[in-house]
């Protein structure tokens, strides 16, 4: 498999299907406005939850499982294991949606807003569908069908962002906005399940008794699966606490509302512009780390490390400074709301240690660290609660922008460290060094050319002279410091793999090829 080409599909699907998602956010910003973006955000906070308790550690562990199983020529357990994981999630997923529906009325009294609970409601109907897709998309990873795995999550975008248009465009009726949000959100989850069961079969794909499969699979998912959960019940609590703290700091109950929606329906989607492109990177990455893993091959294991890191400071570091010296005028042109550019401005810093965290956690999960990764998680989750606690009242809406600050780089850190101790030494640090040294002045470099240019020059002439000074200053300090060789990588790219490559004993079998 080539790594370069197969990560660069993967990178363009991802790269068009969060550019739709980025520019359905706009729409809903301004389709909603703020207070409906909060209500909107918190239902689905809720709702991550549960799915997240349904399926979550199921699908990367499934994935290790499949390439631990593909290591051995094992496609008995490659099918045993598939089978065991739908089991899993079904035997959660549906009690619980379930149980939800017979207990509506206590259970949605957790809402501060009712409008809240019809939305989560709406979206309880796809738990179940969404959940068993999610492992049908962990078998694709696990058996390296990338494309399939890309394509069906761009078509679940398309058609959550073309049913949410047409319902809100065009259906002028007596429900609620952000209802009909919901409910194209409900129908692109049924439509992403029922595409990938139909490729699943039409490939091959079979399902075996799972005998000897559950309790494996529960003893690896069960870190993961506790993280992500801890890790949207902490979502769910911020969407509670940060507006309560902010009440009682002062703000009415719109205002705390409306400084949620800010935070988390503006500026977070713009910071997080490099999940797209470094998910693709753990997407290829991780099928790959397993079985290196599992065959001791221990210098591959550190080269292929140092890469996925590399590449990803390079991602964060240059989009950095686009941010800090153009931060304001994004959030006026796509938002026409100056406090989100303030804070995408004054933030942009976070997108290194939230970029490494995921990468760096998506990796140790690969190696079998899931319970040491859900210890990082707590320690820096403990310290963003802790902002929304004690500093709304004297940083408003940004407390909750300085405890994700503290949150990832405590977390970054952690897994570095035991990274390192996992494959060996990296040696990114000087990599590193000049990264930040060629962000550094890039970002001084845009700041100083919007300063002069907003002096003489209209808004959005300036936004694009601000941009095109940042780019050119990054491309001359990536060229002098040599950060990112284009012509190897393209070369990489296009390159055929040779015919005849080595093939382990054992390792096909009846069915292994299609």
């Amino acid at each position: 498999m080539n790594l370069y080409k197969t990560a660069a599909i993967v990178t363009l699907f991802s790269f068009f299907e969060h550019a739709l998602g980025f520019l359905y956010r706009i729409i809903l910003s301004r389709t909603l406005g703020p207070e409906g973006l909060g209500i909107y955000q918190t239902a689905l906070s809720v709702f991550a939850v549960f799915l997240t308790v349904s399926s979550s550690g199921l699908p990367i562990t499934l994935s290790r499982t499949i390439a631990k199983h593909r290591a051995h020529g094992d496609e008995h357990g490659v099918q045993s294991a598939t089978a065991a994981a739908i089991l899993l999630t079904l035997a959660v997923s549906v009690p619980v949606t379930l149980l939800l529906f017979l207990l509506r009325t206590p259970f949605s009294a957790i809402f501060s807003d009712p409008r809240c609970a019809d939305l989560f409601y709406i979206l309880l109907f796809g738990l179940s569908f969404t959940s068993v897709y999610a492992i049908i998309r962990g078998s694709f990873w696990g058996n390296k069908r990338f494309f399939a795995y890309s394509l069906i999550e761009l078509i679940e975008e398309i058609v959550m962002i073309g049913v949410g248009v047409v319902l809100l465009t065009f259906f002028s009726t007596g429900v609620a906005d952000v209802n009909k949000a919901a409910v194209a959100v409900l129908i692109s989850y049924l439509c992403s399940f029922t595409i990938a069961a139909l490729y699943f079969w039409a490939k091959g794909g079979r399902l075996r008794p799972p005998k000897g499969q559950f309790l494996p699979l529960l003893r690896a998912s069960a870190p993961v699966t506790a993280m992500r959960t801890c890790s949207s019940l902490v979502g769910s609590l911020v969407s509670v606490l940060f507006p309560m703290r902010m009440m009682a700091a002062g703000s009415s109950s719109t205002q705390a509302i409306s400084a949620y929606g800010v935070v988390g329906g503006m500026v977070m989607p713009i910071l997080t512009i490099p999940s797209s492109l470094i998910s693709s990177i753990a997407l290829v990455l991780v099928p790959e780390l397993s079985e290196c893993f599992y065959r001791g091959e221990r210098e591959k294991l550190t080269a292929l490390t140092k890469k996925a890191l590399d590449m990803t400071l390079l991602i964060a570091g240059v989009l950095v400074p686009f941010l800090i010296a153009c931060g304001e005028g994004i959030g006026i042109l796509l938002y026409s709301n100056a406090e989100s550019g303030r804070l995408i401005g004054q933030f942009a810093f976070i997108l290194l240690p939230m970029s490494v965290t995921m990468i760096a956690t998506s990796m140790l999960n690969s190696l079998g660290c899931e319970r040491e990764t859900l210890l990082f998680f707590l320690i820096g989750s403990a310290c963003m609660l802790l902002a929304v606690w004690v500093l709304p009242p004297y940083l408003g809406s940004a407390a909750l922008l300085v405890g994700m600050a503290a949150d990832y780089t405590l977390t970054a850190v952690c897994s570095l460290l035991l990274l390192m101790k996992k494959v060996g030494r990296l040696h990114a640090g000087g990599y590193a060094c000049k990264l930040l040294l060629v962000t550094a002045v890039s970002a001084l470099v845009g700041m100083g050319v919007r300063a002069l240019c907003m002096q003489y020059l209209g808004f959005v002439p300036a936004l694009l002279l601000t941009c095109l000074a940042v780019g050119i200053c990054e491309l001359v300090g990536i060229h002098i410091f040599s950060l990112f060789d284009f012509a190897s990588f393209f070369r990489k790219l296009l390159s055929r793999k040779k015919k005849g490559t080595h093939v382990r004993k054992g390792a096909l079998k009846s069915g292994d090829v299609k």
